[in-house]
Parts: C-alpha cells; sequence; structure tokens
C-alpha cells in the first residue's frame, strides 16, 4: 500500500491509530525499571505519539504516521525481539 492509497483508506488510518494508541498505552504502563533497564528503545516517544493520536494536538500528520509504519515499527520490532 501506498501512503497515497492509505491516506485514502480511513478503516486502515483508523485501525493504525487505534494500534499505535494501545502500543503508547502499553509503553506508558510499563515500569520505570523495565524502561529504564531497556533504555535504546524511546519509550517516551511511543508515549508521545499516543497522547497526540488520542487528543489529536494539531492533528495528526498521516506523512509522520506513514513513516513510522513504514521505518519506526520495524525498528522497534527487532529491538523487541531482543528483550
Amino acid at each position: 500500500m501506498s501512503l497515497e492509497d492509505f491516506s485514502k483508506d480511513q478503516k486502515s488510518i483508523d485501525a493504525v491509530a487505534r494500534n499505535l494508541e494501545i502500543m503508547g498505552e502499553a509503553a506508558n504502563r510499563l515500569p520505570d525499571e523495565f524502561k529504564e533497564s531497556h533504555s535504546e528503545i524511546e519509550w517516551y516517544k511511543i508515549v508521545g505519539l499516543r497522547h497526540r493520536i488520542v487528543h489529536e494536538y494539531f492533528g495528526v500528520d498521516l506523512e509522520i504516521i506513514w513513516r513510522i509504519l513504514q521505518k519506526d515499527l520495524p525498528e522497534l520490532q527487532q529491538s523487541l525481539s531482543r528483550i
């Protein structure tokens, strides 16, 4: 799926936004000790994205969401698999 197709597919946008929200909430609930011992993961960014999506601070930029899907999530998945 291209960015253009993604931008036109409200179901995909909603699904991705909801899953990013859930990830952020889960990251926020992790014990600080755990996050500190795995500081290679930028937990604050995951939580911050959740806040931005939920509260729609300045709106949600679909290009940013797309970049997260294409670049950041695969990298995060690799980092998490090493824990």
